[in-house]
């Protein structure tokens, strides 16, 4: 191969937290809508975005990994505090929230975007979605899971409109509360 370039998409995600003591996490579990404002709701979590991971193609937008030739995942990037919510709280709001034995695709989303992935910050994270995973195989038994568990890649945050997009009401301006411990359902909707 001719030349020393390197792909920015490949790389691992280098963004550091908007304050000291905290933490990334980053899952991809369906639509990011959703699953976005799951974690909101969760004490301990500072920050939330959408965007996309774990493709190649560097700088992303929505349209285009839509196509599936990007191979991104539609994924939530958490910013949380580890002393007031532990790693594995957020692991346990990620396998409540998707059904992690459908291959690319959460209900009526399919793609290859709406894997199911985990992708981990440090050998901690990487140990506990492992040890959580076999544990939620063998709850579900005659099922097998396929969510990905791999390094976390470069994190392209997706086009503003999509940022809580449901707690700002969505397309159809039905706000849903992102308040810490709220218990609404939560209803997906374009």
């Amino acid at each position: 191969m001719a030349g020393n370039t390197t792909n920015p998409a490949l790389e691992p995600d280098t963004d550091s937290p908007i304050g000291p003591g905290l933490e990334f996490a980053q899952f991809g579990a369906g639509c990011f809508w959703g699953v976005e404002l799951a974690f909101q709701r969760v004490e301990g979590v500072v920050k939330t975005e959408v965007g996309y991971s774990q493709g190649h193609v560097p700088d992303p937008t929505y349209k285009l990994v839509c196509t599936g030739s990007t191979k991104h995942a539609e994924v939530v990037r958490i910013q949380f505090d580890p002393s007031l919510c532990p790693y594995a709280n957020l692991l346990a709001v990620f396998w409540d929230r998707h059904d992690p034995t459908t291959l690319n695709r959460q209900r009526g989303d399919v793609g290859t975007q709406y894997r199911s992935g985990i992708y981990y910050y440090n050998q901690e994270q990487a140990r506990l979605a492992q040890e959580t995973m076999e544990a939620k195989q063998k709850e579900l038994k005659d099922k097998t899971i396929v969510t990905e568990i791999l390094p976390a890649k470069r994190f392209y945050r997706a086009e503003e409109y999509h940022q809580q997009y449901l707690e700002k009401g969505g397309g159809q301006g039905s706000k849903q509360s992102a308040a810490k411990g709220c218990n609404d359902p939560i209803r997906c909707y374009g």
